[in-house]
């Protein structure tokens, strides 16, 4: 953003009751930003956005498993300027460069130069922030990224990487979407709380959780295993709440979130796989064997 455009951006904020009743503070304004002015062609201030994979890989582990798609990563983001990084999540937090509690980025992305005073700035989140709270984050509509890329078209009039922008939609265009509306929820409320979300809360809660179904280690699909199989997962769909009448995608959901169960703790008996690598199998095997894409509606 240029010298002009600060002033003017800053001016419009100040109330014209307030300019006309306190002209001094609206000559200290311009006095402060013309002080600034040589620095400010002279020493522009570097804008990077840090990118981080809140999954720690996990999700470019069981995407194209679990939604039939590949998800690359879960991404947060946060702005560095000024020798901070803006971020937002309980409110908006910064951190001094490289202390934030998201560790390390896995890319590094130059969004320009701006002239934008520090002090400008600071007076812009403060004005932004009552809609950057706790309460108004949403996971899939109003976050970090949201909030990231409002800064940088103020700081350089660019935006952040599409790509980031839009994952919710990608996770939420996935016929298997509705299975991890928990796995959300639970983000959503670390995210808002300000903590960094841990490596179990991107695994689906059918394969963290596994029932009392009878789990054969026979891996030949015999005509009556594959009944018995059947009843099994009717009874445990059963002790749930029963799903409405003509509700497919509640019932798909039942029907495989059984099937994971099931298979992850057959594999987790044999004990030669980390909980996320047998959360991998699990979730292929039963897409493979449901034809991932078509399995909602079966």
């Amino acid at each position: 953003m240029s010298y002009n455009a600060s002033k003017a951006y800053y001016l419009t904020k100040f109330p014209s009751n307030l300019r006309d009743s306190y002209p001094s503070s609206t000559r200290f304004l311009e006095s402060h930003l013309m002080a600034s002015r040589e620095d400010m062609a002279e020493d522009g201030q570097k804008v990077i956005l840090n990118v981080y994979d809140l999954s720690h890989g996990l999700a470019r582990q069981l995407s194209v498993a679990f939604l039939g798609k590949s998800i690359e990563a879960i991404w947060h983001t946060g702005v560095a300027v000024y020798g901070n990084e803006y971020y937002f999540g309980a409110g908006i937090q910064h951190d001094p460069v490289g202390k934030t509690p998201y560790g390390s980025p896995i890319r590094v992305v130059e969004l320009g130069v701006t002239h934008v005073p520090k002090e400008v700035f600071e007076d812009y989140l403060q004005e932004i922030s009552s809609r950057y709270t706790s309460e108004t984050y949403r996971l899939l509509s109003h976050n970090c990224n949201n909030f990231s890329n409002e800064v940088a078209q103020f700081l350089v009039e660019t935006s952040i990487p599409d790509y980031i922008l839009q994952l919710p939609n990608e996770v939420m265009n996935s016929p298997m979407a509705p299975l991890i509306l928990p796995m959300i929820q639970n983000l959503e409320t670390t995210m808002r709380s300000g903590a960094v979300p841990q490596t179990p809360q991107f695994v689906p809660p059918a394969v963290l959780a596994p029932t009392k179904a009878v789990v054969s280690n026979n891996s030949a699909k015999s005509a009556e295993e594959k009944s018995t199989l059947a009843k099994t997962a009717e009874k445990a769909s059963k002790e749930r709440k029963e799903p409405s009448a003509g509700d497919m995608l509640d019932d798909a959901r039942i029907r495989v979130h059984d099937e994971i169960t099931r298979e992850f703790a057959a594999i987790m008996a044999n004990g030669n796989l980390r909980a996320s690598e047998a959360a991998t199998l699990a979730t292929r095997r039963v897409m493979e064997r449901h034809g991932r894409s078509d399995v909602a509606l079966k």
